[in-house]
């Protein structure tokens, strides 16, 4: 199958992808109730031969498409190869200026999940379209609640990695970015490629009293100073350099007067790490600092530890495997590996947790935007266009050459 065919096919659904891309980032929508947003996934895929499942404990999407081709022998089970796409918005308040902004208040595609849908939903008539070519299954998976890295759980829970009635054999994934300068230039990595994600809630309780007489109360607020500086001295001293963790506290409150003491304050930290050692270490070493220092204070200290995304790992064989398919689309100078992992957090990694596959990036940045242009999750973040036809004709060749590779064909 012709992978210059599969670019041709793709460039010529160039405009319908636009369409349905800047519809969807009209009306964001947020979490696990994305209602309009699987209405136009649903809308796009209603002519083709689909068997499609909705959720049940959120709006997905999760499609079936049967190959026809031969390939397997007799009585064996037909491979399977999946492809996901995230759907969820951001609660920002757009700036871009660009004529498709967003019309909700408060409501952003600001971390590209328009472009990944209209491209899978592009990828999804394409591989309609080459149906008798299959000798395989293709599960089409449309994604909500990425950014509470609760969507993918629930989605696997509810029956995804064996909607063809059997568990995919591979699982590929597919995301943008604002920012970079390489407008087009795909990004893979072996391994470990993302981090988990945790976060912290302290609540520092004292007793309030006048400004005048700290020695009459027990200053929560300082207690609290000391216990941000200490996560970032246990970072540096308790844990190895060459598997780092990242402490980010981004919200901090105490008290409504200048001359008022609290009774409490409290402070929420981001938590990220890349490995499953340094994730079981901070989950003991954080309440043993905290703890001590309230203890040293006479204070009293809340710690709510949730346990959030785990780390993303690619698998090492199927991530070559996307590589070679990039290289074959579109050369070898559209191709990079990433030397380091990204700082941020993704639910697709409880996918691969179950199912080898890899993960992909792909540079959006503005034609012209350069690496200054804003990175994702700004209000000022914005993608361009033109990768929508190289996102869809990637998920396409994925599929069709790992149903290949796995039906021996």
């Amino acid at each position: 199958m012709s992978v210059t065919t599969i670019l041709e096919d793709a460039r010529e659904l160039h405009g319908d992808l636009v369409q349905l891309r800047h519809e969807l980032h009209r009306h964001p929508e947020l979490g696990l109730e994305l209602p309009r947003t699987q209405a136009k996934v649903l809308e796009a895929l209603a002519d083709l031969p689909l068997e499609i499942t909705l959720g049940k404990g959120l709006t997905s999407v999760g499609a079936v498409l049967r190959g026809t081709a031969p390939g397997n022998p007799e009585g064996s089970p037909r491979p399977a190869v999946l492809l996901r796409a995230d759907m969820d918005a951001l609660p920002l308040q757009e700036e871009t200026g660009v004529e498709y902004s967003s019309t909700v208040a408060n409501r952003m595609h600001a971390c590209g999940h328009d472009l990944h849908t209209s491209m899978l939903a592009g990828a999804a008539r394409l591989l309609s379209e080459r149906r008798h070519q299959l000798a395989g299954d293709v599960v089409f998976m449309f994604q909500p609640a990425e950014e509470q890295l609760a969507g993918a759980p629930m989605m696997i829970e509810e029956g995804i990695l064996d909607l063809s009635g059997r568990r995919a054999d591979a699982a590929y994934g597919l995301h943008v970015f604002s920012a970079g300068g390489n407008t087009g230039r795909f990004e893979t990595k072996p391994g470990v490629m993302m981090s988990a994600a945790d976060a912290l809630f302290v609540k520092v309780i004292g007793r309030g009293g006048h400004g005048s007489a700290p020695h009459q109360a027990q200053d929560p607020v300082p207690v609290m100073a000391e216990m941000i500086l200490g996560l970032q001295h246990m970072v540096t001293r308790q844990f190895n350099a060459h598997d780092p963790v990242v402490v980010s506290v981004g919200m901090v409150k105490a008290g409504e007067a200048i001359n008022v003491i609290p009774d409490t304050a409290e402070f929420g930290a981001s938590l990220r790490m890349y490995s499953a050692e340094a994730r079981t270490k901070m989950q003991s070493a954080i309440p043993r600092l905290l703890e001590g220092i309230a203890s040293a204070h006479g204070v009293e200290v809340d710690i709510n530890y949730h346990v959030g995304g785990r780390v993303t790992v690619t698998d090492e064989a199927h991530t070559a495997f996307a590589a070679e398919q990039i290289t074959a689309l579109f050369g070898t100078e559209r191709h990079h590996r990433l030397a380091a992992p990204l700082g941020g957090s993704e639910d697709f990694a409880d996918v691969l947790a179950q199912v080898p596959g890899s993960f992909i990036c792909l540079d959006a940045t503005p034609i012209g935007g350069g690496p200054e242009a804003a990175f994702n999750h700004s209000p000022r973040a914005v993608f361009d266009d033109s990768v929508l036809v190289d996102g869809t004709a990637l998920y396409t060749q994925l599929a069709v050459g790992r149903l290949a590779q796995l039906a021996g064909v």
